[in-house]
């Protein structure tokens, strides 16, 4: 690492600890006045449901700045058709930090098709509705309005993917940093704690957030040309969108090697910034777009990215570099503040469905360096892994048993974006501080990662012999191509930890669909499902895995499709529900999706065409072949294969993919005789994923 960080929990206290800790943090006058407070110096406004759990990112955030002594209130789900709401609490001291919620605003009210969802996991009782489209930019503006000059900071998800301009699914344009749109002051991205204790104690000592610059993980909006100080170099002019050192004028040629040579280097590149293609030039030009993107995924290192900038008409949006991970220790330290572990409770007995599914599981890690071109994990969290120590995850595990109404003894998950790369990182932290692949995994595992899960392994067997606990289930997702690099994890995974069912996500069979997803082929799969199969056996168990597909992925033909298709049938797989992929801002897969270029290489204008599944009809022909069985996508699939010249897929034989026939009531009528063959049963565990 470039820095050692300020430990997060070695500043001294604001003041208002005195206070004590709040059994939750108060959502009304009446419960600030309860615990003695005249104001709030922090006000967090969400878009879900107030649960007191370190699952959720406002509990989060909120417990670690009352643990620095400062009186934090929560807004949640506000009224937003006008400011009254957003002064509920009064004025905030300090600042309002806004977040959609855990999830993208957008995401979480429409589907892969644009349609609006019926519920809300995040809102009591499943409710609809409950917030706007784009909630952080709106709350941010409500905020401002409800007390003008206050500053405002925007933090989580879906400001962290939109901090540059960004490729928008839902109005189908390349929109603006969500910095100018919401009027906020700063944006916190990625993990924020080191940016918002630091800026929250500098605050309260009386700087003025809009002097507040040095922050790693922030980014905030300047006048055109703005410097930190003097000794900047300016990289990359605008319009050029270069990406790489390659093609980067380096000022740096020539310094020297050895330890000097690299110290300087590093100086240097701590004193560099890269001037991204301007938003006017990403907006009308879709390589400049793919370009910027693939820049700002080269410096996403914390190791040795350099600043980005960005102008946004006669003004820069500025990014410093990502923030550095947390310690073990600070990570014991997040998760171990007083939660109380439960819903505020204003919501009485309604029920929270995000709560019910994450009750009983721990959160062991966060990142995730697998670097899947259609995940945001990596963009958000980051590539290095943030592990807690077993002590830590132990103690809540026993803070389940003991404080969560419902435990009957079973914890639904020890995981967290990955389930086995807890305690995983690079062997030499010299190279990794230095590195600029995009993933570690991917075309193969990087020599210098340690897969040696034995630290999981302990773990797991720890957690089974906490008292009280019978089952200990893995319900986070498994990267088997690491977990057949330590057999005895399977082992132990596979006898102890797998409720009948593991879901494991090859997400495509076909070299291209998988090369443009950065997913491993399906030796890896094979490889791992025949030794899962082995240990099962050998623990007496009848087992399954349950594999999850993308239809319509950038770079997936309509033949990559009906092989997927064939493979399934082949293997007796007839998939439930089914995940159409939805470009969200900032992967790099949205990249390929909105700008036909392939931003894992060096971007030129003559370089290769991604193809994409972008109508609405060969979308639901790509969905429709991952459910091949379904009797409603007979006609679209056999009007299909007789363009795609596989007529003789149609049938009534095992050879044949789907019937001749058309069921009465599903689909469109076809003639043929109905009474042949028979409507398809599953053989295997149906895959469930949310569509």
């Amino acid at each position: 690492m470039p820095e050692t960080p300020k430990p997060l929990f070695s500043y001294k206290k604001f003041w208002a600890h005195r206070f004590g800790i709040a059994p939750f943090l108060p959502m009304s006058r009446a419960e600030m006045e309860t615990l003695g407070w005249d104001s709030c110096d922090v006000i967090l406004v969400t878009g879900d449901a107030y649960i007191d759990h370190p699952s959720f990112g406002m509990a989060l955030v909120g417990r670690l700045l009352e643990s620095q002594g400062f009186r934090v209130g929560v807004i949640s789900q506000p009224d937003w058709h006008s400011a009254a709401d957003f002064q509920r609490l009064g004025k905030p001291n300090l600042y309002f930090g806004i977040t959609s919620g855990n999830m993208d605003s957008m995401v979480n009210r429409y589907t892969s098709e644009r349609k609006i969802r019926s519920d809300d996991a995040y809102t009591p009782n499943g409710a609809a509705n409950r917030r706007p489209d784009r909630a952080a930019t709106v709350y941010a503006q409500r905020a401002k309005e409800a007390y003008p000059g206050t500053p405002v900071v925007l933090g989580s998800i879906e400001a962290s993917l939109r901090r540059i301009a960004h490729y928008d699914y839902w109005s189908d344009k390349v929109r603006r940093s969500i910095l100018p749109d919401a009027k906020a002051d700063m944006l916190i991205y990625g993990n924020a704690e080191r940016a918002l204790i630091d800026l929250t104690h500098r605050m309260a000592k009386g700087e003025k957030i809009q002097d507040i610059r040095d922050l790693r993980g922030t980014a905030f909006m300047v006048n055109r040309g703005w410097l930190p100080d003097a000794g900047w170099v300016v990289q990359g002019t605008e319009g050029r969108g270069q990406e790489t050192d390659e093609n980067l004028p380096s000022p740096f040629v020539g310094e020297g090697r050895g330890e000097r040579g690299r110290a300087l280097r590093s100086f240097q590149r701590a004193k560099t910034v890269i001037r991204l293609p301007a938003y006017e030039a990403v907006r009308d030009d879709p390589v400049l777009y793919a370009q910027a993107s693939r820049a700002l995924h080269l410096e996403s290192n914390p190791g040795n990215a350099r600043a980005l900038v960005q102008a946004h008409g006669e003004r820069d949006v500025w990014l410093n570099p990502p923030p550095l991970p947390l310690s073990t220790a600070e990570m014991d330290g997040v998760f171990g503040l007083p939660y109380a572990r439960a819903p505020h409770p204003a919501y009485g007995d309604a029920k929270i469905l995000a709560w019910e599914m994450i009750r009983f599981s721990v959160n062991i890690m966060r990142g995730c360096f697998g670097g899947c071109t259609f995940c945001s994990i990596t963009e958000h969290e980051g590539r290095i892994i943030q592990s807690r120590s077993q002590e830590s995850i132990l103690k809540e595990i026993e803070d389940i048993r003991d404080k969560t109404p419902g435990f009957t003894g079973t914890i639904s998950d020890l995981g967290g974006p990955t389930a086995n790369m807890y305690r995983l990182a690079c062997k030499a932290p010299e190279v990794e501080a230095a590195c600029r692949r995009l993933s570690c995994v991917y075309p193969d595992i990087c020599p210098r990662m340690d897969t040696d899960h034995r630290a999981l392994t302990q773990l797991y067997r720890g957690a089974r012999a906490v008292p009280g606990v019978k089952r200990v289930l893995i319900g986070s997702g498994l990267r088997y191509d690491l977990a057949v690099r330590d057999p005895e994890y399977v082992r132990e995974l596979v006898t102890h930890h797998v409720g009948g069912y593991l879901k494991i996500a090859p997400e495509h069979t076909e070299a291209a669909p998988l090369s443009k997803m950065m997913k491993p082929g399906m030796d890896s799969y094979e490889q791992f499902k025949r030794l899962f199969e082995k240990c099962s056996r050998a623990a007496g168990k009848e087992q399954y895995l349950i594999p999850y597909f993308i239809a319509a992925h950038p770079g997936t033909s309509d033949v990559d499709m009906l092989n997927l298709a064939l493979w399934l049938k082949a293997n007796h797989f007839r998939l439930d529900q089914v995940q159409t992929f939805l470009p969200t801002p900032m992967a790099l897969a949205t990249t390929m999706w909105h700008s036909r270029k392939n931003p894992l290489k060096r971007v030129e204008r003559d370089s290769e065409t991604v193809e994409t599944a972008r109508g609405g009809r060969q979308r639901k022909l790509h969905k429709a072949f991952l459910r091949y069985h379904d009797p409603n996508n007979w006609p679209l699939l056999r009007e299909a294969l007789k363009q795609m010249g596989r007529a003789d897929l149609i049938g009534n034989g095992k050879k044949h993919l789907i019937p001749n026939f058309q069921p009465a009531g599903f689909g469109s009528q076809v003639s043929g005789n109905r009474n042949q063959g028979s409507k398809p049963k599953p053989r295997q565990p149906v895959p469930r994923r949310r569509s």
